[in-house]
Order: structure tokens, then C-alpha cells, then sequence
């Protein structure tokens, strides 16, 4: 028989992705930035937090695959899902203090504390993210799960954004940033609660042995890319210790621009074939659309997710806020971003039927790269916020028309196994775009302190040129 479902079970069983977003929101674009500034100076603050971001994005990568394999075969009385939300949540908890109590260190030491402490939580909240990805597939018959992933949607973009910015987000701008740590933690527990109210039975079926394979391969793949990156990030740094001397700003802006956008261009394009070779083997071959696909995703996400992340560094230098100023006005252009997102997603369903899937792809391409032009047009918020109404509009597009792309280019019987590897690529985006662009934005900072913000503005210009570069790649896409 099917489940009879109440009103209040799209609820519980959606609910924990709100905690879910409500952290991931505040920790990365706002509280990781500032304080990583206070321990390390405004003069490496890029090149450390793109450390701190690469190391912590591949930990979560593994994590969640690792914690989803022992969720998938837990036979625990109490259900499937629920001992991995209530332990990884309540590991959450110690992180985040000892992340708050951070706040009180100076120095490298602070920073290194910081560090050890946000891979930690990376652990211990895909832990429990990984298990709330079990409940609509284990719980929710095929013909009801759009409604279900409809409120899922809403816990996941709108509320956490809108959460951040009218609460936290104004909190820590305040300067009170316990406070912001505070309000982030309360939503998570509360979200947590309500999610162990989902009626989930044991696993009582018999299950092959846990086969470690999948996990080994992934680890493999996670190595050899992040090997990629921090051997191309590794070169900027190099060629930068070339440039110091050189007061010619425009040829600085030539050779660090072009620089950092092949860099990057080449870790998106081996990280991807690395990838999809490990993972399919000889496959590859047969069906090199798939590896464009995967280039064109992973090089536009580049973009998309880095802008957010260095947000709060470029409103510093741009419109010269100091510290915690600008996690305001940050949080408010997330509001921004998260809402056209959401929009666009699920106009971009009927488009993409109607255009194309892959002309709709092309179309976010361009109009993302048309927002960046507008948003370092000129050093005005007012700017800076149209600019991000076209970038989030077109990340909404893209987000709905390039997995519809991607789902026709998998063969179907192996359809979990081909799409599994766009989790690298969204991992694999924040690390490329932060660890290699990190040390551009930090060399026009002590070298050339004269000109507000023009690390930021060069760092931001190369993720305009990589939303190009995705479009290109688009084109290999047969």
C-alpha cells in the first residue's frame, strides 16, 4: 500500500535541508572570510581562505560519499537516517562553538585552529547531509516526489537566504557575529528536531556486503584533481614572485589575468577528463559529449560559486568597507542571488522544452558573463546589485537546462553512476576557482595598494571570462 502522507510530512521530511543552507550561507561567504581576515591581514587574506576552502570542499566530498555508504546499509532500529542527522548535528555543535570561540585567537595559530575546526564540521554536517538525501528516496513513492522536491527546493534556496540576510547577515555586520553564530545554530537545531519526527522504519530487507569500490575510485579521483590544483595554484604563486618590481599596472593586469584564467581553464579541463576516465574507464571514448558536458558544468560553477564566496573581500575593496561592513550589504546580494535562482530554475524547465537544452545552457552562459561586465562597471552597490540580478538569473537557468542536458547524454541503465560525477565538479568549482584566484587578488593587494580593490575586480573579470569559456566547451557538447 502506499503512504498516506499530512501536511505537516513534506515538513518533517524536507525540513533539515533548511539547517542545512542556513550554515552552509553564513559559514562560507560570511564568517570564514572575516575571520580568516583577522588572523592572517588583508594582505593574504585571499590566498588563505582559498586553502582553507580547497582542503575543506574535497574533506566534504568524501565525507558525504563515506557517511552515505553507512547510511545507505545502517539496519539501526531507530531507522536509516535519522542516528547520522541527530549525530552529525549534534558533532555540528561542537565545531561551530569551537569555531565562535576562534574568534578570540590571533595569529596563524587562530588561523590553523580555524582550519582543523571547519573540515571537522565539513565531517560531521555531511554526516547528516548525506543521510537527509535518503529520506525522499526511501520514503516517497516515484509519482509524489515532485511535490515532495518542490518544498525541498524552497528549504534549500529562498528561506536560508532570506534568513541570512535579514537576521544574520545584519547581525554580523553589526559586529556581532556570536550573535549570527547564534541565530545559524538555533535554526539547525530547531530544523534537526523536526526532522526526527519523520516516521522512518528499520531496514529489515537483506543487503549485498557494503562494496567499497565506488569510494575508493572517488577517492582516487579526489586526490589526482586536487594534486591538479595545487600544482596549477602552486604556478601563480611562482609567476608572482616573478611580477614584484613591475609598476606597470596594465601589464600586470595582462599577465596575472591571462595567467590566472588558463590556470584555471586547464584544471577544469584535466580535472574533468582525469575524472570521467577513472570513474567510466574506456567508456569516455565512445561518448566524449559526456566529458564536454561535464567541462562546461564544472567551468561555469567555477564562476557562479566563487563570486559568492569572495563576495564580502570584493565589497571591501571595491567600495572600501572595512571588515564586518560588508557582510550587510553581502548578505542582501545573496538574497538577490538566491531568489533569481530560484525563479529562473523552475521558469527554466519550460524554456529549456522549448528552446533547447543546450541553447538555454549557452543563453545562461553569456548573460552570466554580462553581469559580471555590469557589476565592476562602475564602484557602486547600487551597480553591483543589477549586475547580480543577471548572474543569478542566468545560474537559475543554467542549474535546470544543463542537468536536463546532462540526463540526455547518460546511458540509462548507468544513468547514477555517470551523473555521480558532477558531485566532483560542484566540489571541484569552489576549489579551482578559490585556491588558484586566492593569490591573484592578494598580489595586486601588497603590490599595488593604491588601486582599491583591483585584485578583486581582476579575480571577479577572470570568472567572467570562465562563464565564456563554458559557453565554448558547450560547443563540443554533440
Amino acid at each position: 500500500m502506499k503512504p498516506s502522507f499530512k501536511w505537516y510530512d513534506y515538513l518533517s521530511i524536507n525540513i533539515y535541508y533548511l539547517g542545512l543552507s542556513t550554515l552552509s550561507n553564513t559559514m562560507a561567504p560570511l564568517v570564514i572570510p572575516l575571520l580568516v581576515e583577522r588572523f592572517v591581514g588583508a594582505a593574504q587574506k585571499a590566498t588563505y581562505y582559498g586553502t582553507l576552502r580547497l582542503w575543506g570542499l574535497m574533506v566534504a566530498l568524501l565525507a558525504q560519499a563515506f557517511w552515505g555508504l553507512l547510511s545507505d546499509h545502517n539496519t539501526a532500529r531507530w531507522g536509516r537516517r535519522r542516528p547520522f542527522i541527530l549525530g552529525g548535528t549534534l558533532a555540528d555543535l561542537i565545531f561551530i562553538a569551537a569555531i565562535a570561540f576562534s574568534a578570540g585567537l590571533s595569529g596563524l595559530a587562530g588561523f590553523w585552529f580555524l582550519f582543523a575546526m571547519y573540515l571537522l564540521l565539513q565531517v560531521s554536517s555531511n554526516a547528516a547531509h548525506a543521510a537527509q538525501q535518503g529520506f525522499i528516496p526511501d520514503l516517497v513513492p516515484e509519482d509524489q516526489r515532485g511535490r515532495f522536491s518542490a518544498i525541498k527546493a524552497v528549504f534549500e534556496v529562498p528561506l536560508p537566504v532570506i534568513i541570512v540576510s535579514f537576521t544574520i547577515g545584519r547581525l554580523i555586520g553589526a559586529g556581532n557575529m556570536t550573535g549570527g553564530i547564534v541565530v545559524m545554530t538555533v535554526v539547525l537545531m530547531l530544523s534537526m528536531l523536526i526532522a526526527l519526527l519523520v516516521r522512518e522504519e528499520p531496514l529489515r530487507e537483506k543487503l549485498a556486503t557494503l562494496d567499497w569500490t565506488p569510494f575508493a575510485r572517488l577517492v582516487l579521483m579526489t586526490a589526482l584533481f586536487t594534486i591538479v590544483i595545487l600544482g596549477l595554484g602552486e604556478a601563480i604563486r611562482f609567476l608572482g614572485t616573478l611580477l614584484v618590481g613591475i609598476r606597470e599596472v596594465a601589464l600586470l593586469l595582462i599577465v596575472l589575468g591571462a595567467a590566472g584564467f588558463i590556470a584555471m581553464a586547464i584544471a577544469v579541463a584535466l580535472g574533468v577528463w582525469l575524472s570521467v576516465h577513472i570513474s567510466i574507464g574506456q567508456a569516455a571514448r565512445a561518448n566524449p559529449a559526456f566529458t564536454w558536458w561535464v567541462v562546461n558544468r564544472l567551468a561555469f560553477l567555477v564562476s557562479a560559486i566563487n563570486l559568492s564566496s569572495f563576495l564580502v573581500y570584493f565589497l571591501q575593496g571595491r567600495l572600501g568597507l572595512v571588515r564586518e561592513q560588508a557582510a550587510g550589504p553581502a548578505a542582501n546580494l545573496l538574497l538577490v542571488l538566491g531568489v533569481l535562482v530560484l525563479i529562473f530554475a523552475l521558469l527554466s524547465g519550460w524554456l529549456s522544452d522549448r528552446l533547447g537544452h543546450k541553447r538555454l545552457v549557452a543563453l545562461a552562459g553569456i548573460v552570466a558573463a554580462l553581469g559580471v561586465v555590469i557589476a565592476l562597471a562602475v564602484p557602486n552597490l547600487n551597480v553591483i546589485f543589477v549586475g547580480a540580478a543577471f548572474i543569478g538569473a542566468a545560474t537559475g537557468m543554467f542549474y535546470t537546462a544543463n542537468w536536463a542536458l546532462g540526463t540526455q547524454l547518460v546511458p540509462k541503465a548507468e544513468a547514477a553512476r555517470y551523473l555521480g560525477i558532477s558531485n566532483l565538479a560542484g566540489a571541484g568549482a569552489g576549489a579551482v576557482g578559490a585556491y588558484i584566484g586566492g593569490p591573484i587578488a592578494d598580489f595586486f593587494t601588497v603590490n599595488v595598494p593604491g588601486i582599491a580593490g583591483l585584485g578583486y575586480v581582476l579575480l571577479f573579470a577572470i570568472y567572467g571570462v570562465m562563464f565564456v569559456f563554458s559557453v565554448i566547451a558547450l560547443a563540443r557538447v554533440k
